[in-house]
Protein backbone atom coordinates (compact mmCIF):
# COMPACT_ATOMS: atom_id res chain seq x y z
CA UNK A 1 0.00 0.00 0.00
CA UNK A 2 2.79 2.40 0.97
CA UNK A 3 4.63 1.55 -2.25
CA UNK A 4 1.55 2.33 -4.34
CA UNK A 5 1.11 5.72 -2.61
CA UNK A 6 4.78 6.51 -3.20
CA UNK A 7 4.45 5.58 -6.85
CA UNK A 8 1.39 7.81 -7.25
CA UNK A 9 3.17 10.75 -5.56
CA UNK A 10 6.21 10.38 -7.80
CA UNK A 11 3.97 10.23 -10.88
CA UNK A 12 2.16 13.41 -9.84
CA UNK A 13 5.45 15.23 -9.21
CA UNK A 14 6.78 14.17 -12.61
CA UNK A 15 3.59 15.38 -14.27
CA UNK A 16 3.84 18.75 -12.54
CA UNK A 17 7.46 19.19 -13.59
CA UNK A 18 6.61 18.26 -17.18
CA UNK A 19 3.72 20.71 -17.20
CA UNK A 20 5.90 23.53 -15.87
CA UNK A 21 8.54 22.86 -18.53
CA UNK A 22 5.89 22.95 -21.25
CA UNK A 23 4.52 26.27 -19.94
CA UNK A 24 8.00 27.76 -19.74
CA UNK A 25 8.74 26.67 -23.30
CA UNK A 26 5.73 28.66 -24.49
CA UNK A 27 7.37 31.87 -23.36
CA UNK A 28 10.59 31.35 -25.29
CA UNK A 29 13.64 33.52 -24.83
CA UNK A 30 13.73 37.17 -25.84
CA UNK A 31 16.38 38.37 -28.27
CA UNK A 32 19.44 39.74 -26.47
CA UNK A 33 21.82 42.47 -27.60
CA UNK A 34 25.45 42.95 -26.60
CA UNK A 35 27.89 45.81 -27.02
CA UNK A 36 31.16 44.38 -28.27
CA UNK A 37 34.43 45.54 -26.77
CA UNK A 38 36.78 44.85 -23.91
CA UNK A 39 35.67 47.87 -21.88
CA UNK A 40 32.17 48.46 -20.54
CA UNK A 41 30.79 51.71 -21.95
CA UNK A 42 28.48 54.36 -20.51
CA UNK A 43 25.82 55.96 -22.70
CA UNK A 44 23.42 58.77 -21.73
CA UNK A 45 19.90 59.24 -23.08
CA UNK A 46 18.82 62.71 -24.24
CA UNK A 47 15.21 63.92 -24.39
CA UNK A 48 13.60 62.87 -27.66
CA UNK A 49 13.20 65.36 -30.48
CA UNK A 50 9.61 65.35 -31.76
CA UNK A 51 9.33 66.10 -35.48
CA UNK A 52 6.11 64.14 -35.99
CA UNK A 53 3.75 67.07 -35.51
CA UNK A 54 1.81 65.08 -32.91
CA UNK A 55 1.41 66.92 -29.61
CA UNK A 56 0.72 63.74 -27.62
CA UNK A 57 4.31 62.61 -28.08
CA UNK A 58 6.07 62.93 -24.71
CA UNK A 59 9.79 63.57 -25.26
CA UNK A 60 10.78 62.34 -21.81
CA UNK A 61 8.58 59.23 -21.99
CA UNK A 62 10.09 58.34 -25.35
CA UNK A 63 13.57 58.75 -23.87
CA UNK A 64 12.56 56.46 -21.00
CA UNK A 65 11.44 53.81 -23.50
CA UNK A 66 14.86 54.01 -25.17
CA UNK A 67 16.47 53.82 -21.73
CA UNK A 68 14.55 50.62 -21.02
CA UNK A 69 15.86 49.05 -24.21
CA UNK A 70 19.48 50.09 -23.73
CA UNK A 71 19.49 48.86 -20.15
CA UNK A 72 19.08 45.31 -21.45
CA UNK A 73 22.27 45.46 -23.53
CA UNK A 74 25.17 43.52 -22.08
CA UNK A 75 28.42 45.42 -21.46
CA UNK A 76 26.62 48.80 -21.33
CA UNK A 77 25.69 51.17 -18.49
CA UNK A 78 22.99 53.74 -19.23
CA UNK A 79 22.52 57.22 -17.73
CA UNK A 80 18.80 58.16 -17.50
CA UNK A 81 17.29 61.15 -19.24
CA UNK A 82 16.77 63.23 -16.08
CA UNK A 83 20.54 63.55 -15.66
CA UNK A 84 20.87 64.85 -19.21
CA UNK A 85 18.02 67.32 -18.64
CA UNK A 86 19.93 68.72 -15.66
CA UNK A 87 23.04 69.24 -17.79
CA UNK A 88 20.97 70.85 -20.55
CA UNK A 89 19.54 73.27 -17.99
CA UNK A 90 23.01 74.17 -16.69
CA UNK A 91 24.15 74.91 -20.27
CA UNK A 92 20.89 76.74 -21.09
CA UNK A 93 20.12 74.55 -24.11
CA UNK A 94 17.07 72.41 -24.89
CA UNK A 95 18.86 70.04 -27.28
CA UNK A 96 22.30 69.42 -28.74
CA UNK A 97 22.91 71.20 -32.04
CA UNK A 98 26.43 70.00 -32.79
CA UNK A 99 28.82 67.13 -32.05
CA UNK A 100 30.83 69.54 -29.90
CA UNK A 101 27.81 70.23 -27.69
CA UNK A 102 27.18 66.48 -27.42
CA UNK A 103 30.83 65.91 -26.45
CA UNK A 104 30.52 68.57 -23.74
CA UNK A 105 27.38 66.92 -22.35
CA UNK A 106 29.16 63.56 -22.34
CA UNK A 107 32.16 65.05 -20.56
CA UNK A 108 30.00 66.66 -17.87
CA UNK A 109 28.20 63.36 -17.30
CA UNK A 110 31.33 61.25 -17.44
CA UNK A 111 29.96 59.04 -20.23
CA UNK A 112 31.24 57.76 -23.57
CA UNK A 113 28.31 58.67 -25.81
CA UNK A 114 25.01 60.50 -25.99
CA UNK A 115 21.96 58.89 -27.63
CA UNK A 116 19.41 61.30 -29.11
CA UNK A 117 16.04 59.79 -30.17
CA UNK A 118 14.01 61.53 -32.88
CA UNK A 119 10.35 60.83 -33.75
CA UNK A 120 9.25 61.58 -37.31
CA UNK A 121 5.95 59.65 -37.44
CA UNK A 122 3.65 58.72 -34.57
CA UNK A 123 0.28 57.05 -35.25
CA UNK A 124 -1.01 55.02 -32.26
CA UNK A 125 -4.16 53.72 -33.99
CA UNK A 126 -4.30 50.05 -35.03
CA UNK A 127 -2.31 49.17 -37.04
CA UNK A 128 0.24 51.49 -35.38
CA UNK A 129 2.90 53.35 -37.31
CA UNK A 130 6.13 54.77 -35.98
CA UNK A 131 9.04 56.47 -37.68
CA UNK A 132 12.17 57.66 -35.98
CA UNK A 133 15.89 57.50 -35.51
CA UNK A 134 18.59 57.10 -32.90
CA UNK A 135 21.66 59.31 -33.18
CA UNK A 136 24.77 58.25 -31.30
CA UNK A 137 27.28 61.02 -30.54
CA UNK A 138 30.49 59.57 -29.15
CA UNK A 139 32.91 61.69 -27.14
CA UNK A 140 36.15 61.81 -29.19
CA UNK A 141 39.37 60.86 -27.47
CA UNK A 142 40.89 64.24 -28.34
CA UNK A 143 38.09 66.23 -26.70
CA UNK A 144 39.10 68.71 -23.98
CA UNK A 145 36.39 70.55 -22.08
CA UNK A 146 36.56 74.36 -22.49
CA UNK A 147 37.52 76.29 -19.38
CA UNK A 148 34.58 78.69 -19.69
CA UNK A 149 31.44 77.52 -21.45
CA UNK A 150 29.38 80.25 -23.15
CA UNK A 151 26.00 78.93 -24.43
CA UNK A 152 26.02 81.59 -27.18
CA UNK A 153 29.43 80.40 -28.33
CA UNK A 154 28.13 76.81 -28.33
CA UNK A 155 25.30 77.92 -30.61
CA UNK A 156 27.74 79.64 -32.97
CA UNK A 157 29.93 76.57 -33.10
CA UNK A 158 26.92 74.49 -34.11
CA UNK A 159 27.13 76.24 -37.50
CA UNK A 160 30.80 77.04 -38.24
CA UNK A 161 31.59 79.72 -40.84
CA UNK A 162 31.78 78.65 -44.47
CA UNK A 163 35.14 77.06 -45.23
CA UNK A 164 36.07 76.48 -41.60
CA UNK A 165 36.96 72.86 -40.90
CA UNK A 166 35.88 71.04 -37.79
CA UNK A 167 37.33 67.85 -36.25
CA UNK A 168 35.72 64.62 -37.42
CA UNK A 169 32.94 63.65 -35.03
CA UNK A 170 32.21 60.18 -33.75
CA UNK A 171 28.64 59.94 -35.02
CA UNK A 172 26.31 57.10 -36.01
CA UNK A 173 22.64 57.08 -36.92
CA UNK A 174 19.97 54.40 -37.28
CA UNK A 175 16.74 55.34 -39.09
CA UNK A 176 13.59 53.29 -39.52
CA UNK A 177 9.90 53.30 -40.42
CA UNK A 178 7.70 50.73 -38.68
CA UNK A 179 4.24 50.25 -40.19
CA UNK A 180 2.32 47.39 -38.57
CA UNK A 181 0.19 47.10 -41.72
CA UNK A 182 3.31 45.68 -43.36
CA UNK A 183 3.68 41.88 -43.08
CA UNK A 184 7.46 41.97 -42.62
CA UNK A 185 7.06 44.47 -39.78
CA UNK A 186 4.53 42.19 -38.08
CA UNK A 187 6.91 39.23 -38.45
CA UNK A 188 9.70 41.25 -36.83
CA UNK A 189 7.30 42.35 -34.09
CA UNK A 190 6.32 38.74 -33.34
CA UNK A 191 9.99 37.79 -33.13
CA UNK A 192 10.63 40.65 -30.71
CA UNK A 193 7.58 39.74 -28.61
CA UNK A 194 8.85 36.20 -28.03
CA UNK A 195 9.73 35.92 -24.35
CA UNK A 196 8.46 39.43 -23.63
CA UNK A 197 4.73 38.75 -23.36
CA UNK A 198 2.39 36.26 -21.72
CA UNK A 199 1.47 33.72 -24.43
CA UNK A 200 -1.63 32.58 -22.53
CA UNK A 201 -2.81 36.13 -21.82
CA UNK A 202 -5.94 37.56 -23.45
CA UNK A 203 -3.95 39.51 -26.06
CA UNK A 204 -0.73 37.56 -26.45
CA UNK A 205 1.63 39.22 -28.92
CA UNK A 206 -1.21 41.50 -30.06
CA UNK A 207 -0.55 43.53 -26.91
CA UNK A 208 2.20 45.26 -28.89
CA UNK A 209 -0.36 46.34 -31.48
CA UNK A 210 -2.65 48.11 -29.01
CA UNK A 211 0.00 49.63 -26.71
CA UNK A 212 1.95 52.38 -28.47
CA UNK A 213 4.56 52.47 -25.71
CA UNK A 214 5.30 48.77 -26.25
CA UNK A 215 5.28 49.23 -30.01
CA UNK A 216 7.81 52.06 -29.68
CA UNK A 217 9.93 49.73 -27.56
CA UNK A 218 10.00 47.27 -30.46
CA UNK A 219 11.01 50.07 -32.86
CA UNK A 220 13.79 51.32 -30.59
CA UNK A 221 15.05 47.76 -30.10
CA UNK A 222 15.37 47.42 -33.88
CA UNK A 223 17.13 50.79 -34.22
CA UNK A 224 19.47 49.94 -31.35
CA UNK A 225 20.37 46.65 -33.00
CA UNK A 226 21.22 48.62 -36.15
CA UNK A 227 23.49 50.96 -34.16
CA UNK A 228 25.31 48.05 -32.54
CA UNK A 229 25.79 46.45 -35.95
CA UNK A 230 27.36 49.65 -37.24
CA UNK A 231 29.66 49.77 -34.23
CA UNK A 232 30.70 46.15 -34.78
CA UNK A 233 31.68 46.93 -38.39
CA UNK A 234 33.94 49.72 -37.14
CA UNK A 235 35.98 47.35 -34.99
Amino acid sequence: MKQNILTICLTLIAALICGCNQNNSQYGTEAQLELQGERRQIWAIAPAVNLSGQRQVDALLQADVVYGQLQQIENLTVVPVNRVVEVYASLRIDRVSSPEQAALVCDLLGCDALVVPTITLYDPYVPPKFGGSLQLFGKPGWYIRPTNVDPRELARRASPPLGQSVPQADFLQAVGMFDAANGSTRDALNFYATGRHDPVGPLGAKEYMVSMERYCGFAYFTLTRDLLSQLDKRQ
